[in-house]
């Protein structure tokens, strides 16, 4: 995503009221950094680490995995199967999560995760169907992966807890909406709902 789009997205969504320019000015430009060198199987395997957790503790757990495997990036589909559950329980995955890490993993060497140019030519619902029949993957963790992997312009994960209780603030409301609100609010941030997002997160 690049610093015009970001620039425009930024214009479009001070525009939408007083409360959306005073924050945007506030935060200033948006510096959503993807990472579409990623995979779309890495990318799943990070998510489910950030899931419900803070995001040092899901680093640390992380970092932690990436110990395990030397000289890489990143471990292999294989790599991940063939590694003691202990071993994978001592990074810091609970038993829920090491059971979701084990079938992205054999979900890529089926072929059920597509590689990075399959997931880049599918539209983003598509994608989110075929995905969330994983065990513990649901939209969010999906939806990471195309905002972040693929680099998707529009999306605003509904149900993420920080972007719910940043448009409460930012309107100053007794209560976070709902996902179902959220996607019905978010309608008018279209077509920059992932920028929407960043600022959301950062209220």
């Amino acid at each position: 995503m690049n610093a015009d789009a970001l620039h425009r997205a930024s214009q479009f969504l001070s525009a939408l009221d007083a409360d959306w320019a005073a924050h945007i000015a506030r935060v200033g430009p948006c510096l959503h950094a993807a990472k579409p060198t990623r995979d779309p199987y890495e990318a799943l395997v990070r998510a489910i680490a950030y899931q419900q957790l803070h995001a040092r503790a899901a680093e640390a757990i992380l970092g932690r995995l990436l110990a395990l495997y030397p000289g890489q990036a990143f471990p292999s589909p294989a790599q991940l199967l063939a590694t003691a559950p202990e071993a994978l329980r001592a990074c810091g995955f609970s038993a829920r999560k090491l059971q979701t890490l084990h079938g992205i993993a054999a979900a890529t060497e089926s072929g059920l995760v597509p590689g990075y140019a399959e997931a880049m030519a599918m539209d983003d619902e598509a994608l989110i169907a075929r995905l969330v029949s994983l065990r513990g993957v649901g939209r969010w963790t999906v939806e990471m992966l195309l905002i972040y992997t693929l680099e998707r312009l529009d999306i605003l994960p509904a149900d993420d807890c920080g972007g719910c209780e940043g448009y409460r603030r930012l309107k100053g409301l007794a209560a976070r909406p709902t996902a179902r609100q959220m996607s019905a609010l978010a309608q008018a941030w279209s077509p920059h709902r992932t920028v929407a997002a960043w600022y959301l997160w950062r209220v």
